[in-house]
């Protein structure tokens, strides 16, 4: 195999499927990609069984032919060449990559070790906005569990709806729905939320299809496609843990709210929580801690509700991580009382919701 291309376009494909390598793989021969040229196209396939990607791009062909080339010292070397064109080339055992000037030499792997991997199914996928997609999931998978023993929690529900698609995380102490509008897919899956991650930077597109399978869901663009395992287990009924209604609310701005929530952190750990007051004019925030001291302070805001003030307490990361996450400049947070499950929504961005469960002071 010898092909020549333009120094940024091998490194795009071999960054992108790199990212599929685990720095632990379960085999020697999956810190490899595998790279197959026929005709005009180089494709390159990176794996580590759970997560597969695969990319392509156009190449001057020298010589057709497949290599497995070791994933981390291509996409390295490759990166590091000068601007211009790169040539990739094996032969007796050995890759050798040559720039304007400097030269590489590793020692490829096995061709027949590597696992065979099937094409993706994307006859009965689905067309979504890409940019809205990745954007959702780094939305969601704010609440993903990052505990592998809890296998179930670490994913991200995908499930139809009436008007689109559903994406749902939790890790037990929140919950994060997002409703992406436009078609439904025709199934729901699990899936890992630490590859559906990786969905902007391997094959993210302004248009993407997925397509939900019994054992994997793929997505792909004209960039490639991303493969993901999906997890097996039943997914929490995340239903039941959103009331009906709120009977108190504040609406506050985001910045205002994050950066208060920035000066509490410098008292506050993830074991000490902040309070927050909710009452006519907006929210008083403190935290304490015994051995340093405290911080407190108002932030202004529209208060509506039953009772004249509501008392409740939060992890200071969790919320600031769901405050984050929302796309709007003014925050509403709905209260039940100091001890139920809150909801933090944007006042304009309905489609997207964050559940807290509030600390016991």
């Amino acid at each position: 195999m010898r092909i020549r291309a333009e120094r940024d376009d091998l490194a795009d494909v071999f960054s992108r499927a790199a990212r599929a390598v685990g720095p632990r793989a379960a085999l020697p021969i999956l810190q490899g990609v595998l790279c197959e040229v026929t005709g005009k196209t180089l494709r390159v396939t990176g794996t580590d069984l759970e997560i597969t990607v695969r990319t392509m791009t156009e190449v001057e062909v020298l010589e057709e032919g497949s290599v497995v080339i070791p994933a981390k010292l291509a996409d390295g070397a490759i990166s590091k060449m000068p601007q211009g064109a790169v040539t990739l080339g094996s032969g007796d055992g050995e890759v050798e990559i040559l720039g304007a000037g400097p030269a590489f030499k590793f020692r490829e792997l096995p061709v027949d070790e590597y696992p065979q991997l099937g094409d993706p199914d994307f006859s009965e996928a689905v067309n979504l906005d890409g940019d809205l997609l990745a954007a959702s999931v780094a939305q969601v998978s704010t609440a993903a569990s990052g505990d592998s023993a809890r296998p179930i929690l670490t994913g991200i529900l995908v499930e139809a709806t009436e008007t689109g698609t559903r994406l749902v995380a939790t890790d037990s102490y929140r919950l994060a729905v997002r409703d992406l509008p436009g078609v439904s897919p025709a199934s729901t899956a699990l899936i890992p939320a630490r590859g559906l991650r990786e969905l902007s930077k391997t094959v993210g597109s302004a248009k993407v299809k997925m397509a939900l399978g019994t054992r994997e869901a793929a997505f792909g663009s004209e960039r490639g496609t991303l493969s993901l395992r999906l997890i097996e287990g039943t997914f929490p009924n995340y239903q039941q843990l959103l009331p009906e209604s709120y009977p108190n609310r504040v609406i506050v701005h985001k910045s205002a709210l994050l950066e208060a929530l920035s000066r509490a952190a410098l008292v506050a750990e993830d074991h000490i929580p902040v309070r927050l007051k909710l009452m006519e004019g907006g929210v008083e925030m403190t935290v304490t801690r015994q051995d340093v001291g405290g911080e407190a302070e108002h932030l202004p805001g529209e208060f509506s509700g039953e009772d004249e003030e509501i008392l409740i307490a939060f992890n200071p990361r969790y919320l600031a991580d769901g405050v984050s996450a929302i796309e709007d400049d003014r925050i509403e947070i709905q209260v039940i009382d100091g001890l139920k499950p809150s909801v933090i929504r944007g006042v304009d961005a309905k489609d997207f919701l964050y559940l807290l469960m509030p600390v016991r002071i």
